[in-house]
């Protein structure tokens, strides 16, 4: 799992979130922010889960849950759907926070980047009509170099919608 920052900053930000929001700054509530804010990585609640156990903790889904929908409404985490059929979950105080996504069909590996030109193209487009952005998203889908390497191919299931690009 790639390395993350120190979380401890990030971790007592979210305890002064709790504090102003009335709600107990609790032991599993940080367990779960500082596995957050100390990875590189967008995990899984079943990754966070594992990180925590081979810690030593022993907290629920439940309450990862929980917690995760806490450090979402604080704005301190984004909520990430790669259409895996479960969510992501990213600090968003990274040394990098505003990147794009590449996410692999195949092995579902997720690569950040940063593009001037993407900023460009945003400040053009928004000059054009007039529009005020506060927020972007781009997320590329295919597959990742090792994938390929590998032989895998994508294949299409089901309707394709003919303005779709393949």
């Amino acid at each position: 799992m790639k390395a993350g920052p120190d979380a401890t900053p990030f971790v007592r930000l979210f305890g002064r979130y709790l504090r102003e929001q009335g709600l107990p700054v609790t032991h599993q509530r940080e367990a779960v922010a500082e596995v957050v804010f100390g990875s590189g990585e967008h995990l899984s609640v079943d990754e966070i889960e594992r990180v925590l156990r081979s810690g030593g903790h022993r907290i629920g889904k439940a309450t990862i849950y929980r917690a995760l929908d806490l450090l979402v409404d604080s704005k301190l985490v984004a909520e990430l759907d790669f259409g895996e059929g479960f969510k992501r979950y990213e600090h968003r105080l990274s040394a990098e926070p505003i990147h794009e996504h590449l996410i692999c069909l195949n092995c579902g590996t997720v690569i950040e980047f940063q593009s001037a030109e993407v900023h460009r193209i945003e400040a053009s487009v928004s000059a054009q009509h007039g529009f005020r952005p506060t927020r972007h998203k781009l997320e590329i889908y295919g597959l990742c170099r090792d994938c390929i390497a590998a032989g895998v191919e994508v294949t299409s299931h089901g309707l394709t919608c003919p303005i779709e690009t393949v």
